[in-house]
């Protein structure tokens, strides 16, 4: 199975395509979107939509699945640009036919190291470890990506829907 992660940000949207079989987990792509920064929202929201696309019409995955909106209470506006980003996944996804599924930061996180407050080192550690890479992805944006997709994959071979 083919699956797309997303980790979505106005600025930055990370995406990581892993294949699944019989429990094995193999890169097939990663990276990022950037918008720009100088452009109106919905000029950026549009670059966001467009790469997404591209991708999916590249791929094809089977599934997406996104990381939930957090909302610290010292950045709300965080969470609501990151919900625009989101969305304009979403429809993608619509319209492409693809189910698609969030996971909060913490399941993800429990997922991958067993402990839902692990920190973005450990994250990466063992995103690079699950997925027998040499080194940790870079940016930070495609393995939170891949992490996503890991997580759904972990989901995927539990069969009842909670990430362990």
């Amino acid at each position: 199975m083919l699956i797309l992660g997303i980790d979505p940000g106005l600025d930055t949207t990370g995406y990581g395509l892993i294949e699944s079989a019989d429990g094995n987990h193999r890169v097939v792509e990663a990276g990022v979107i950037r918008s720009t920064a100088k452009l109106p929202m919905a000029e950026r929201l549009r670059e966001i939509s467009d790469e997404v696309k591209a991708v999916i019409e590249q791929f094809s995955p089977e599934a997406i699945s996104i990381e939930e909106l957090y909302a610290h209470y010292n950045h709300p506006r965080t969470a609501i640009i990151m919900g625009h980003a989101r969305g304009v996944v979403f429809l993608r996804a619509a319209e492409a036919g693809i189910p698609i599924v969030s996971y909060a930061a913490t399941r993800i996180k429990k997922s991958l190291t067993g402990n839902g407050r692990a920190t973005k080192a450990q994250m990466q550690r063992m995103v690079a470890n699950s997925l027998n890479l040499t080194a940790i992805p870079q940016p930070a944006d495609a393995a939170d990506a891949l992490a996503v997709a890991l997580c759904h994959c972990r989901v995927l071979e539990l069969g009842d829907g909670v990430a362990a």
